[in-house]
C-alpha cells in the first residue's frame, strides 16, 4: 500500500515517553491530541481514516488495548503507524491483574515512557505491557488475516440481506426520506465524507466545483473538510458528533441522522446551539443516508468524496451495517461517480484554443482599431517610421 508523503514523516518527538490523552473513540482523541504525546485507544482492526488521523496529530507512540490486526481481514491502520515511525504496543494490558484494563491505570495527562512493549510510570514503575509491533510481526498477522476475509465476506451477504428486508421501502421507493428547503432537482451533489483521501479529492476537483457549482453536502466532519478548503456546504449531515460549532453555524441546512426508530442523539445538540434541524431515520451509515437524500430529491449526478467503495473499504470500516452502503450504491448507481473518476475525466472548459481565439480577436480588434480612427492613423504611422528607421541603421551597418 503507498502511504502519502505528509503521512510518512516521523514523529517530532524522539522521547520513548510523553503525556497520555486516552479515549476509547478513537476519532474523539484525536481532536484534542498534540505533537509528540501518547494515545491510548481501544480500537479492535485500526482502519486507515483513524491511522492517518493519528499520524497528523503527530503523535510519538500508539498504545492500543485492543489487537490492531484481530485476524478478521487484512486493515491498513497498523502498516500507517509503522511506517510513519510512530511506535505501536499492542494488546496491551495493566501490570495489576485486578486492574480491568489500562484505562483503569492510566489518567489523562500522566507522564509515561515505553521500553520495549512495557509501560513504566514517571516513578519508573511498570504500569501495563503489550506486544511491540514491528514489521515483521505485522506481515505475519496480516497474512494470517487473509484466511480470514472469505468468513467476512460471507458474514457481509448475510447482512446485506437483512437490510435490504428491512429497508427495501427506502430503497427502493424512497419512503422515509424527509422534505428539506434545499432544491436538488436536476443538480450536481458533492458528497464529502472526511475518509479516505479526501484532501486530495477535493484539490483535484477545484475546476468542477468552481465551473459546475454542486450542491455541496458535508457528512459530519465532511461540513468542515469543506469549510477548510473554502467552500460553505449547503447540507450538513449526520449524527453530528464530529463536525465543529463553526460548521454547524455556517448557515447549511441540517439533517440530522436518526435511528430507525426515530432516536436522534445528535438533535439534541443542534438544539442546544439554538438552531432547528430535520431528522432523517434510516438504519445504514451517514453517507448513506446522503446519497439516497441526494437520489430522492432528483440530483443529475452524485459526487463521492471520502466514500466507501470497495468489499475492504467497507470492512475497515469496522461495522456489519456497511452493507447498507454496498446496497445504497446499487440503488442510486447510475448516478454514482467517486471523485477520483471525476477528476480523471473532467477537464476545465477553457481549452488551449480559447486562448489562443481570445488572443487572435484582440489583435484584430487593435489592427481594426488602427485603420479605422485618426489616432490608430498616427499612431500606424509611427511604428512605420520607426520600422524604417531600423531597416535603414541595419543597411548602414553592412555597406
Amino acid at each position: 500500500m503507498k502511504v502519502p508523503s505528509v503521512l510518512r514523516r516521523r514523529a517530532q518527538s524522539a522521547e520513548s515517553g510523553g503525556v497520555v490523552r486516552l479515549d476509547r473513540r478513537t476519532k474523539n482523541l484525536t481532536k484534542r491530541l498534540k505533537p509528540g504525546e501518547i494515545a491510548v485507544i481501544d480500537h479492535a482492526d485500526l482502519d486507515r481514516v483513524s491511522a492517518e488521523a493519528l499520524v497528523e496529530c503527530q503523535v510519538s507512540a500508539v498504545i492500543n488495548i485492543a489487537g490492531s490486526v484481530s485476524g478478521r481481514y487484512p486493515n491498513f491502520g497498523p502498516q500507517i503507524l509503522l511506517d510513519a515511525g510512530i511506535e505501536l504496543i499492542d494488546r496491551a494490558v495493566p501490570a495489576d491483574e485486578e486492574a480491568k484494563d489500562l484505562f483503569a491505570v492510566l489518567t489523562e495527562g500522566d507522564q509515561i515512557r515505553l521500553n520495549d512493549g512495557e509501560i513504566l510510570d514517571e516513578h519508573d514503575a511498570v504500569v501495563g505491557r503489550g506486544e511491540l509491533m514491528d514489521r515483521q510481526a505485522l506481515d505475519r498477522q496480516l497474512s494470517q488475516a487473509q484466511t480470514g476475509l472469505s468468513d467476512q465476506i460471507i458474514a457481509f451477504t448475510e447482512n446485506t440481506m437483512s437490510y435490504l428486508r428491512e429497508e427495501k421501502d427506502l430503497l427502493l421507493e424512497g419512503v422515509g426520506v424527509p422534505q428539506v428547503k434545499t432544491s436538488f432537482e436536476g443538480r450536481h451533489v458533492l458528497i464529502v465524507v472526511r475518509g479516505y483521501d479526501y484532501r486530495d479529492d477535493l484539490i483535484a476537483l477545484r475546476s468542477y466545483i468552481s465551473e459546475r457549482r454542486p450542491l455541496l453536502i458535508g457528512v459530519d466532519g465532511g461540513a468542515d473538510a469543506l469549510l477548510e478548503n473554502g467552500y460553505a456546504p449547503d447540507i450538513i449531515l449526520g449524527d453530528m458528533d464530529s463536525c465543529s460549532d463553526a460548521a454547524l453555524n455556517c448557515g447549511a441546512e441540517l439533517v440530522v441522522h436518526a435511528y430507525r426508530d426515530g432516536r436522534a442523539p445528535g438533535l439534541e445538540r443542534i438544539k442546544k446551539l439554538g438552531l432547528e434541524a430535520v431528522v432523517f431515520p434510516v438504519l445504514g451509515t451517514s453517507e448513506d443516508a446522503a446519497m439516497l437524500l441526494a437520489d430522492s430529491k432528483g440530483a443529475q449526478l452524485i459526487v463521492a468524496v471520502g466514500t466507501h467503495a470497495s468489499l475492504v473499504e467497507f470492512l475497515d470500516k469496522g461495522r456489519s451495517g456497511m452493507a447498507s452502503t454496498f446496497l445504497t450504491r446499487l440503488r442510486v448507481g447510475p448516478k454514482l461517480v467517486d471523485a477520483k473518476g471525476v477528476s480523471r475525466i473532467y477537464r476545465s472548459e477553457v481549452k488551449g484554443w480559447h486562448i489562443v481565439l481570445l488572443v487572435l480577436s484582440a489583435l484584430l480588434a487593435l489592427v481594426t482599431a488602427m485603420a479605422f480612427t485618426n489616432f490608430g492613423r498616427q499612431v500606424g504611422d509611427l511604428l512605420l517610421a520607426r520600422w524604417n528607421d531600423v531597416v535603414y541603421w541595419l543597411k548602414e551597418l553592412f555597406t
